[in-house]
């Protein structure tokens, strides 16, 4: 089925930050999945509600993302809706922005944004529609190859955040929290340029906060601190455990130490869930 720009946003970021033709895309992601469950070893995981995962290009941070999303393919035939918020970097929106768009697509596909699950937060007064805010963001697309690998048949509700208080995004996310059919995805890099070392230290401490469901990180410690502060809100709104699965920086991975990026990737789940 093809669509009209109109419908459609096209990936804007393949080949730069992913690899941009379907064979390397497909190839890459399950050895970065594959390695990643490999290093997990046999222990089941718990069912996520959310996660946490970088948006660096995958040379930077695809390890670190992978580690979160591995264990998912135990939940493929369950999950079938995917909210995914992550910070704005090249549009201003006063609030939270979804796309006019019915679909997003990359190397892999298309994904059908859930219309109805869109309607239903329209009548919050953070909620505004920008297609311009997502047609070069790329902290949300770089998340859709690992969902299109890991999960079959699920819609999307993208969600580009810019100036909103964690309550205000905490509220979008109860609108939207559903049952084990939706997963809440955060797109979220840690600190930014710091030395190697005190990069280490600082996100260690930013991940003792989000371990903790301290909903107070700043945009020094992470990019994407306002969703990821209204998860937080929402996660302890519901009984929810935080689970630190990889912590590293671009020193670990594919950059010098004089000026490093970080990654994190938690999982949240609801104490006794299982992967089953």
């Amino acid at each position: 089925m093809t669509h009209s720009t109109s419908t459609l946003r096209p990936a804007a970021v393949a080949g730069t930050f992913y690899p941009g033709t379907a064979g390397v895309l497909t190839r890459d992601l399950r050895r970065l999945l594959s390695d990643a469950l490999a290093g997990q070893g046999s222990h089941a995981p718990r069912r996520p509600k959310a996660i946490i995962a970088p948006h660096a290009g995958y040379v930077y941070s695809g390890a670190i993302a992978a580690s979160v999303y591995a264990p998912l393919h135990a939940l493929r035939a369950s999950i079938r809706r995917v909210v995914l918020l992550g910070p704005t970097h090249r549009v201003a929106v006063a609030g939270l922005a979804v796309p006019a768009v019915s679909a997003f697509a990359t190397p892999l596909g298309e994904v059908q944004l859930d219309s109805e699950a869109m309607r239903s937060i329209a009548r919050l007064p953070q909620v505004v529609v920008s297609d311009a805010a997502h047609a070069w963001e790329h902290s949300l697309e770089v998340q859709l190859p690992f969902l299109q690998t890991v999960l079959e048949q699920f819609t999307l509700v993208p969600l580009a955040v810019g100036d909103a208080s964690p309550a205000e995004v905490a509220e979008v996310l109860e609108t939207l929290w559903g049952g084990d059919e939706t997963l809440i995805v955060i797109s979220s890099d840690l600190s930014h340029f710091l030395p190697y070392a005190r990069a280490r230290e600082t996100d260690g401490d930013t991940a003792r906060h989000i371990l903790a469901l301290d909903a107070k990180l700043n945009h020094q410690q992470a990019c994407g601190a306002t969703p990821v502060n209204g998860l937080l809100l929402a996660a302890r709104r519901h009984g929810l455990r935080a689970q630190l699965l990889d912590l590293r920086n671009s020193g670990d991975t594919a950059g010098d130490k004089a000026r490093v990026v970080g990654y994190g990737a938690f999982s949240f789940t609801a104490e006794g869930a299982d992967a089953d």
